[in-house]
C-alpha cells in the first residue's frame, strides 16, 4: 500500500525524504508529495506519476529546505490520482500537515460535521488532517498546558483518532513546531528509525535502512512524539508504552535492483539462493526431520493437531493450495486453504484442536492480520509463514518461520512463492516425522528438496529460450494454465503473475475441469499453457492436453527432461529436471514467472509497478 517517510533532525531533511520515496515506490506510485518546514512556513511539492518523472524533477527544480519533513508515495484509495489528492493534506489554517496510509470509514460522517471548513481534494486523508487542526486550533483557544498531558500536537493527534473508524499510519507535523514529528497507527504498519540527533519515520524499513539499525515497531494505537533528541510513546493517550528499540536484520544493498533491469527478473533469478536460505539450518537427516526455532509449539501440542486452516491471499494462497496436500499427503492431516478476506467474517466451525497457518510476504496484509486476531480471540493456536522480520504478524502470532527472501521489491511475487512452498514442505515434513511418515520416505523427500536451488539454476539456463516462446506470443489476449494436483496452485499463479504484469486474460484451472465449460474459449487464438511432468497422472494429464489440441488451441508444455515425445504434440516445450512429484511446482514456478515477465517486457508494461497494484495490501 501507500509508502510514508519522516525526517527530523540537524541535517538537510529533503534528500532523505527523497531517497526514502524512491526506496517506497514499490508500495504506491499513482503520485508522491513532500512537506518540510523552513522558517516556520511549509514548503512543499505534490505530484501525480512516478517520482522521477514528477517529485524528484520538481525537487531539482525547485529545492526544498528545512531539517524536518514528510514524505508519502501515494496507491489511490479515496479520489483519484492527482497532484490535488496528492499527499501530504493540509488541516483549515495550514500550519498542519498530514501524510496517511489507511482508509478512515466514518470519514464522510466527519467531513459533514466540518461544514464550515474548506476542502480541496477527493481524500480521506485531508480530512483527518482538518480534524487534528479543529483539535489544535480547540486546545489552543482553551489554554492547553504542556507538561503531564503531553504535547499539544500529540494531544491534538490523539483526540482526532478517537473519533476515527478505520485504519491508518500518519505522520503528522506542525509549522509551531519546526523540531516535531507525531506518529501513530492502527492496522497499517510505522516503524521509528533511533539515530543519533535524529530519527526517521517510515511504513517499511527499507526507507530508512541506510540510516539506522536501531528501529521501534510500533502497535496498535500507539501515538509517537519524536524530536531530533528523543521519542515518547503514549497509547492514544490512555498509558506510556515502552519504547523497544530493535535491531534491523536488512541489508540496503539488497533494495536495489543491480544490472538487472527490472527488480522481478533480479528477484526471479536469486531464486536458488532463497529457497536454499529457506531449508538452512532446519533439515536433519540423522532423523529424516526437519526442526524450527521459532513455532513456540512442543511435539505433544504438534501431535494434537488433528486440523490445520489457512487463510491467505493472492500468491500466499495459492501457496498454501500447494501445502494443503502437504500436509494431507506427508502428515495425514486434513487441511484447508481459506481466502483471508472471507475467513475473517465467516463463523467457519474451528475444532479446540485446528491449528491456523498465516502465510504471508509482507506480515501486515489487512485481512490475513484480521483472521489471525480472530483466531486468537476464539483460542485456537495461530502460526505464521512470513518474510519480513518484525512485521505486524510475524509480532502477534503465538510463532512463526521466516522465509529469509530478503526484501521483495516487484509487486508481482516471485522468490516469496517458491520461498512459502520450500517452509510449507518442511513444516508437513516436520508434522508427518511426529506421526506416520517413514524415516526412509521423508529422507528421500529431503534428499529432493536438497536438489531444487541448484534445479532452478538449471532451469533459469533456459531463459533465453523461455524469451523467445514468450515473444512469440505476447500478442495474445486470452490464456490457459492447466495443471493437476500439485500442478493445479501453481497452474493458478502462472496466469496470476501474467495478469498482474501483462494486463493479459488469464485463467488457472485444474486440467480435468476444462471439459466441463472452459473448454468452450478455446480457439487457435488462444495458447494453453500446461504443467504436465511425468508423474501418477500424466496419461490423464496427457488426455486432456489431446482435447485442447483437437480444438486447434497453442500448447505449450512445462515437463519434465525424459518426455521428449510430447514435443511432437505441443508447440513449444520447456524441460525440467526430474524430482519428487510433490516439488514439481517448485521448478514450475520459475519458467511460469519468466513466460509472465517476458510477455509484460514485450508489451511495454511497466513490469515491477503495474497499474492498480500495490505491493502489501493494508487496507480492506
Amino acid at each position: 500500500m501507500c509508502g510514508i517517510v519522516g525526517y527530523v533532525g540537524g541535517k538537510s531533511a529533503a534528500p532523505t525524504l527523497l531517497e526514502g520515496l524512491r526506496r517506497l515506490e514499490y508500495r504506491g506510485y499513482d503520485s508522491a508529495g513532500i512537506a518540510m518546514i523552513n522558517d516556520g512556513k511549509f514548503q512543499y511539492h505534490k505530484k501525480k506519476g512516478k517520482i522521477d518523472d514528477g517529485i524528484a524533477r520538481l525537487l531539482s527544480a525547485q529545492p526544498l529546505r528545512g531539517n524536518i519533513g514528510i514524505g508519502h508515495t501515494r496507491w489511490a484509495t479515496h479520489g483519484a490520482p492527482s497532484d490535488i489528492n496528492s499527499h501530504p493534506h493540509f488541516d483549515e489554517s495550514g500550519r498542519i500537515a498530514v501524510v496517511h496510509n489507511g482508509v478512515i470509514e466514518n470519514y464522510d460522517r466527519i467531513k459533514a460535521r466540518l461544514e464550515n471548513h474548506k476542502f480541496v481534494s477527493e481524500t480521506d486523508t485531508e480530512v483527518l488532517a482538518h480534524l487534528i487542526g479543529e483539535h489544535y486550533e480547540r486546545l489552543k483557544n482553551n489554554g492547553y498546558q504542556e507538561g503531564c498531558n503531553g504535547h499539544i500536537l500529540t494531544k491534538s493527534v490523539i483526540e482526532a483518532l478517537k473519533e476515527v473508524i478505520g485504519t491508518y499510519g500518519i505522520a503528522v507535523i506542525c509549522t509551531d513546531f519546526p523540531d516535531v514529528i507525531v506518529t501513530a497507527r492502527r492496522g497499517s504498519p510505522i516503524i521509528v528509525g533511533v539515530g543519533g540527533d535524529e530519527h526517521f519515520v517510515a511504513s517499511d524499513a527499507i526507507a530508512i535502512a541506510p540510516y539506522t539499525r536501531n528501529v521501534v515497531y510500533l502497535n496498535d494505537y500507539d501515538v509517537v512524539t519524536i524530536t531530533p533528541q528523543g521519542l515518547q510513546i503514549t497509547n492514544l493517550g490512555t498509558d506510556t508504552a515502552k519504547i523497544q528499540v530493535s535491531k534491523l536484520e536488512l541489508d540496503p544493498e539488497a533494495a536495489e535492483r543491480g544490472a538487472f533491469p527490472h527488480f522481478m527478473l533480479k528477484e526471479i533469478f536469486e531464486q536458488p539462493k532463497t529457497v536454499q536460505n529457506a531449508m538452512r539450518g532446519r533439515i536433519n537427516y540423522n532423523e529424516g526431520t526437519t526442526m524450527f526455532g521459532g513455532l513456540n509449539m512442543s511435539t505433544a501440542e504438534l501431535r494434537a493437531i488433528d486440523r490445520i486452516v489457512m487463510p491467505s491471499c493472492g500468491t500466499s494462497w495459492h501457496a498454501a493450495l500447494v501445502g494443503e496436500h502437504y500436509f494431507e499427503e506427508f502428515a495425514h492431516i486434513p487441511s484447508e486453504v481459506e481466502y483471508a478476506s472471507e475467513f475473517r467474517y465467516r463463523n467457519a466451525p474451528l475444532e479446540k484442536s485446528t491449528l491456523v497457518l498465516i502465510i504471508t510476504q509482507s506480515g501486515e496484509t489487512a485481512d490475513s492480520l484480521a483472521g489471525l486476531r480472530e483466531s486468537k480471540r476464539r483460542g485456537h493456536k495461530v502460526l505464521s509463514i512470513c518474510n519480513v522480520v518484525g512485521s505486524t504478524i510475524a509480532r502477534e502470532a503465538d510463532g512463526g518461520i521466516y522465509l529469509h527472501a530478503g526484501p521483495e521489491i516487484g509487486v508481482a511475487s516471485t522468490k516469496a512463492f517458491t520461498s512459502q512452498i520450500t517452509v510449507l514442505a518442511l513444516l508437513a515434513i516436520l508434522m508427518g516425522r511426529i506421526r506416520n511418515l517413514s524415516i526412509n520416505r521423508s529422507t528421500k523427500l529431503l534428499r529432493a528438496l536438497e536438489k531444487i536451488p541448484s534445479q532452478i539454476a538449471s532451469i533459469l539456463e533456459q531463459n533465453e529460450h523461455i524469451r523467445r516462446i514468450a515473444v512469440k506470443y505476447a500478442k495474445s489476449e486470452d490464456f490457459f494454465f492447466l495443471g493437476r494436483q500439485y500442478n493445479f496452485p501453481v497452474a493458478l499463479e502462472g496466469a496470476l503473475k501474467l495478469k498482474e504484469i501483462s494486463y493479459i486474460h488469464a485463467e488457472g484451472y485444474p486440467a480435468a475441469e476444462m471439459k466441463h465449460g472452459p473448454i468452450a474459449l478455446i480457439d487457435e487464438k488462444t495458447p494453453t499453457v500446461f504443467v504436465i511432468p511425468k508423474d501418477s497422472l500424466y496419461e490423464k494429464t496427457f488426455s486432456n492436453l489431446q482435447e485442447i489440441k483437437a480444438r486447434k488451441g497453442a500448447i505449450i508444455a512445462i515437463t519434465t527432461k525424459d518426455n521428449r515425445e510430447i514435443g511432437k504434440c505441443v508447440n513449444e516445450t520447456i524441460y525440467l529436471p526430474e524430482t519428487e512429484e510433490p516439488f514439481f511446482p517448485l521448478l514450475a514456478a520459475v519458467p511460469l514467472q519468466l513466460l509472465a515477465y517476458y510477455i509484460a517486457v514485450e508489451r511495454g508494461c511497466d513490469v515491477d509497478k503495474p497499474r492498480n497494484l500495490a505491493k502489501s495490501v493494508t487496507v480492506e
